[in-house]
């Protein structure tokens, strides 16, 4: 819950901290060598998610960072609706030492305007 509090309490709109472009983030989904987290909730999840992104909704991340890379200098990209999110949480990640931390500007609502292929999330 902190994370959370830390997030809505921070400036939403710095946008300071490293990002990527989305061409760039749909180039590295797939890449072993990089993680392509979509920190978007369920709800959003539903509306369609792209193959090959790990889904770690905001709401559970705190509980959850066990699942991001050891090395704290592994690339993580996250993205979520449209970069607000995204770029606040690079910033409190960076902030716990995680050293490649980028947010993918645009979101996935500009992912889906694009037209750029979505599916279904699997089920838990």
């Amino acid at each position: 819950m902190k994370l959370i509090s830390i997030i809505f309490f921070s400036s939403l709109a710095s946008f300071a901290h490293a990002q990527v472009s989305l061409d760039e983030a749909r180039s590295l989904v797939g890449n072993s060598s990089v993680m392509v987290l979509d920190i978007r909730e369920p709800d959003e999840h539903a509306t369609g998610v792209a193959k090959g992104m790990k889904l770690i909704p905001m709401s559970t991340l705190e509980s959850r960072l066990n699942e991001l890379p050891k090395n704290p200098n592994s690339r993580v990209l996250l993205i979520c609706n449209t970069q607000n999110r995204s770029s606040a949480v690079a910033k409190e990640l960076r902030s716990r030492g995680f050293t490649n931390v980028e947010y993918v500007r645009g979101g996935m609502s500009e992912w889906a305007k694009r037209g750029w292929t979505m599916e279904s999330p699997a089920k838990p």
